[in-house]
């Protein structure tokens, strides 16, 4: 978790929506303690995402015991040096499981020179192949390599839907997705004086395309930004989405909870 006193509750939503990705396990806290704390301002659902072996199934059992829960498998892409097949197994049993209703967070990421892109696309490839044998969404991790991202996606034939998550376009990358049917969801880094081609894209993007995350416990909104991140905290990014758009929160709430649920499926484990 990291360092800091958490922010204060903001005032609650009036439309419920969904916390579209989340790390859980890196937050150091009690799953139903943040659950309770985001259902008491209008979040009713979040998704917790994996980015190891481990992780994943942390967060798969996660979503096996909490109904609000739902949870994503993947192996980083920072994380791919260890991607072996049987570490994709591993991805693949889990993306089977109920609760589990994407394969992610899996793409590239060219900022951190931790791993080579030849590894890191072969990772890519073999996440995108699990999610459509399973029908699942796939969130997307695109850092630095956008054109890799959208190449790979149409040599191999992007999942439906697909989510490219924490967008880190600019209007024009925006509109390429667009063009595709990629869902693109907008976490509290949209609230930095520096974000101004985020917003060009939010701007220009698609209302039926447009998910919210926190990425909790990471890109917390200001005016906290540097403190812990947490699902409670969407309804701040929610507000400076609706800001940029010109509309009503709880229009583009309403709109971003079906979103969420035409992505994930309805809530509620059979």
């Amino acid at each position: 978790m990291r360092a800091g006193s958490p922010p204060p509750a903001p005032e609650p939503l009036r439309v419920d929506v969904v916390d579209s990705h989340c790390h859980l396990d890196a937050m150091g806290v009690d799953v139903g303690e943040a659950v309770t704390a985001a259902q008491a301002v209008g979040v009713r659902r979040v998704v917790t995402v994996g980015d190891t072996v481990a992780s994943s199934r942390w967060c798969a059992q996660a979503a096996a015991e909490h109904p609000a829960v739902y949870a994503a498998v993947a192996v980083h892409p920072n994380e791919t040096a260890a991607f072996d097949e049987s570490a994709a197994a591993e991805i693949d049993r889990l993306a089977a499981l109920p609760g589990v209703r994407a394969v992610g967070e899996t793409g590239l990421d060219y900022y951190w020179d931790r791993v080579p892109a030849a590894t890191q696309q072969a990772a890519f490839r073999r996440h995108i192949e699990i999610a459509k044998a399973h029908g699942k969404a796939l969130v997307v991790h695109d850092r630095d390599a956008h054109a890799d991202v959208l190449r790979i996606l149409e040599e191999e034939g992007a999942p439906e839907p697909t989510v490219f998550h924490c967008f880190s376009g600019d209007a024009e990358m925006a509109k390429v997705c667009a063009s595709h049917g990629y869902l693109m969801s907008f976490a509290g880094n949209i609230t930095f004086k520096n974000a101004g081609d985020l917003r060009a894209a939010l701007s220009v993007a698609p209302v039926h395309l447009l998910l919210v995350e926190t990425d909790a416990p990471f890109l917390t909104p200001m005016p906290f930004r540097g403190q812990p991140n947490a699902p409670y905290l969407v309804p701040l990014t929610i507000r400076a989405m609706a800001q940029v758009r010109g509309v009503e929160e709880d229009v583009l709430a309403t709109v971003i909870a079906s979103n969420s649920e035409r992505v994930f499926g309805p809530f509620g484990h059979s």
